[in-house]
């Protein structure tokens, strides 16, 4: 069975998008995200599944910095709701818990309920690692915040589903393979994902982003990063909608090519049913 590499342990969120995307791909879990695409880089891993943003933290991955040398390309995204769970030691019930232990970023978005309970947040380095501490401590006053699929694979009791304070938490995920796929496919239309460096000339992104407007091209992101800790230069990165054989996406991205020192194609891929 071919692969697809995350970054975390098993029953993490990535985990879980992996599941739902490509059932058929086993998962590997991979420390950190530089060793997920190098996992795919050496074969171990057919695809890549990296989380990019988030509805509530804002940017995951730093997408410019892992994919342009990388040598992978984006072929899919997908979008996951991320629905945090407490979990507990076989034969807990919810009274019992007086500590829930989480990723940072998941504990804030859990005060409510953790107030309302009594509950005091502990920090974890991931949500799986602390449903498989939570499992191996097999304290029913110490808990998790997680998903379900971490409640399944460390053998865990589901004390209370879906206590986010709102309920749009959402992820969305690239997913990278070795070789790019510029086939028309899908049934919501195509994105084209890239990097670029502006020329150092006045206006020169608003000059290089014009062509995009003129030829009625929908740019759905546009991040900046800074390029090798100089603040003089600046790398961009963007999504438009649209494929690279389209014509007015030919004639924006010349135009684009006329204002930039560099410009690199990272992926053409369908666009989830989310953007519409």
């Amino acid at each position: 069975m071919a692969a697809i590499a995350f970054q975390g342990e098993l029953g993490a969120y990535s985990h879980e998008a992996c599941r739902a995307t490509r059932p058929d791909h086993e998962p590997l879990p991979c420390p950190t995200f530089e060793d997920v695409v190098e996992a795919v880089r050496r074969g171990d891993a057919e695809l890549a599944m990296l989380p990019v943003e988030n509805t509530t933290y804002g940017r995951v991955a730093d997408i410019h910095r892992l994919l342009p040398e990388s040598g992978l390309h984006i072929i899919d995204e997908a979008f996951l709701r991320v629905h945090i769970n407490l979990l507990g030691v076989p034969g807990a019930s919810l009274g019992d818990v007086k500590t829930a232990c989480s990723h940072l970023v998941l504990l804030p978005q859990c005060a409510g309920f953790l107030r309302s309970h009594g509950i005091t947040g502990k920090i974890s380095p991931d949500n799986a690692r602390a449903a498989r501490d939570v499992a191996q401590a097999a304290d029913r006053s110490v808990a998790a915040l997680a998903s379900e699929l971490a409640a399944e694979v460390y053998g865990l009791d589901v004390l209370a589903r879906h206590i986010e304070d709102e309920d749009h938490n959402t992820t969305r995920f690239l997913i990278m393979s070795k070789a790019p796929d510029l086939t028309r496919r899908g049934e919501f239309g195509m994105i084209t994902s890239f990097v670029f460096n502006v020329r150092n000339i006045p206006a020169a992104l608003y000059k290089a982003m014009g062509g995009f407007a003129t030829n009625g091209v929908n740019m759905t992101k546009l991040e900046s990063y800074m390029v090798g800790g100089s603040f003089s230069a600046t790398q961009f990165y963007a999504d438009i909608e649209g494929h690279p054989d389209d014509r007015n996406v030919q004639l924006a991205l010349e135009e684009l090519d006329y204002f930039t020192t560099e410009m690199k194609l990272l992926g053409v891929y369908p666009a989830a049913r989310r953007h519409h």
